[in-house]
């Protein structure tokens, strides 16, 4: 198993294997064990979001060009940040969109894997519009049937 999460992070991560696109972002996906409260979020490269005790940091992204089979990776430091105890790091490695089986977090309270990865130039995707409420009748009256 460590040599095919070996070969696969050789052909897809080695700029002379196989040409990757460098992305601005990572999207990810946790999921908290206990409450079932699944989240996603954007991390900007270099930067870190938190997660319940878990402070994600990701350090690259990459996603393989448009004529290629579809893989996304991200270089991922997490560390637990447990309330009265020292800062543990829990994991550092890449994670594969298409297998997160083969990296992938142990940790019992918190599942993170990767999504996406956001290239220069893309548009994070636009917020859901909030619910509202039709618009009110004027006059009072009740809408005549046919």
């Amino acid at each position: 198993m460590r040599l095919a999460a070996a070969l696969l992070v050789a052909g897809f991560v080695c700029p002379a294997a196989a040409e990757s696109l460098q992305g601005t972002a990572a999207v990810l996906q946790g999921l908290d064990k206990v409450t079932a409260r699944v989240r996603q979020f954007d991390v900007g490269i270099d930067q870190t979001v938190a997660f319940g005790t878990l402070a994600i940091t990701v350090r690259t992204c990459r996603k393989s060009p448009p004529e290629e089979p579809p893989e996304q990776a991200a270089f991922l430091q997490i560390v637990d940040n447990r309330p009265q105890r020292p800062p543990e790091p829990v994991f550092s490695g890449w994670m594969f969109a298409s297998s997160p089986g083969i990296s992938a977090l142990e940790h019992p309270v918190y599942d993170v894997w990767v999504i996406d990865c956001r290239l220069p130039g893309a548009t994070p995707p636009a917020e859901p519009p909030s619910p509202r409420s039709p618009p009110a009748r004027s006059g009072g009256t009740a809408p005549r049937s046919r």
